[in-house]
């Protein structure tokens, strides 16, 4: 389990993926050494890595959460194939096996089965059925996590930490294929040095260092904290399929979001409209939370539960 200066860093860092140690030390109130040997101990120990992710929006994308069912024998091969995917993430096995949930990003402006990924998906063998659901609205999810309502950084040194903000995206960025390998080598390792970047560029580090500025400022690149939801405690995850009617929609969502539980919430297409990922320490804490926050959001209609049995891939998609 984590202490509290754990829990800090992790939270800073969603915060601001590439803060400066200097930084997350002062306003926790420790060394920057402490901060740089917590931060490497949590990387070897507990998995922990800050990717940097592309909007999907900023570059001309639209993210589809994607439900596969096929035979239970099979799940095991198709989630690994799914996993290598670049446009594919948030790749686990539910549903005692027999169902495959994950995130894939297509062009905005071509329909669904037009994407070469979700119009193989039905022809592969052994798969029984496939779903997209098209994501319309994030409550919750991309620049913020658990971390960022469950830490327990005050708002004043939120404040400290938080980066310059960002500009609206008005029209899908135009990015070079050095830009490009700037988000390929920021998407392994989003805290990697200027000098690594300038390496993967061509660029040098002065470049590296203005250019990644420019795309955080328009809104193209954020940083995400990927870690185990098992770090803290938590080791039953799910994914729930919420029907809502439609005028309480915006309120279930937003209030969907702020569930200590819910780590992405997002309105969606299809016959359920309201897609959540929760983690919870075990099943009973999962039944009450069904049973308690759940059932009191407005205008539920049905909940469908998929409880997540191994997960093959994290955050970050690599846009290319």
């Amino acid at each position: 389990m984590l202490d509290g200066l754990d829990r800090g860093l992790l939270q800073a860092l969603q915060i601001d993926g590439r803060v400066a140690f200097s930084l997350v030390g002062e306003v926790l109130g420790v060394s920057d050494q402490t901060i740089a040997r917590r931060y490497a101990r949590l990387r070897a120990e507990a998995g922990v890595r800050v990717l940097g992710a592309v909007r999907p929006q900023a570059v001309g994308r639209q993210v589809w959460v994607v439900r596969v069912r096929c035979v239970p024998e099979a799940a095991v091969g198709l989630a690994r194939a799914l996993a290598r995917q670049p446009e594919t993430s948030w790749v686990q096995i539910a549903s005692g096996g027999s169902e495959l949930v994950c995130m894939v990003q297509a062009q905005a402006d071509a329909p669904a089965e037009e994407s070469a990924l979700l119009a193989r998906l039905p022809r592969t063998p052994r798969v029984t059925d496939v779903s997209a659901h098209c994501v319309l609205h994030t409550f919750f999810g991309g620049t913020t996590s658990p971390l960022t309502k469950n830490g327990p950084v005050t708002s004043d040194q939120q404040a400290r930490l938080r980066p310059p903000a960002t500009k609206p995206v008005a029209s899908p960025a135009e990015l070079t294929a050095e830009d490009h390998a700037l988000l390929k080598a920021l998407a392994l390792d989003g805290r990697a040095g200027f000098r690594s970047l300038a390496s993967a560029t061509g660029w040098s580090q002065t470049s590296v260092r203005r250019r990644l500025a420019e795309l955080r400022v328009g809104g193209v690149v954020y940083f995400d904290v990927d870690f185990d939801p098992a770090v803290f405690g938590l080791r039953t995850s799910a994914a729930l399929w919420l029907s809502i009617a439609p005028g309480d929609l915006a309120a279930a969502g937003e209030a969907l979001a702020a569930h200590p539980q819910v780590s992405f919430a997002a309105a969606t297409t299809g016959a359920s409209n309201l897609y959540a990922s929760v983690q919870c320490s075990g099943s009973t804490a999962l039944y009450e939370y069904l049973t308690g926050p759940v059932a009191a959001l407005p205008g539920v209609r049905s909940v469908e539960t998929a409880p997540s049995m191994r997960v093959f891939k994290q955050a970050s998609p690599i846009v290319g």
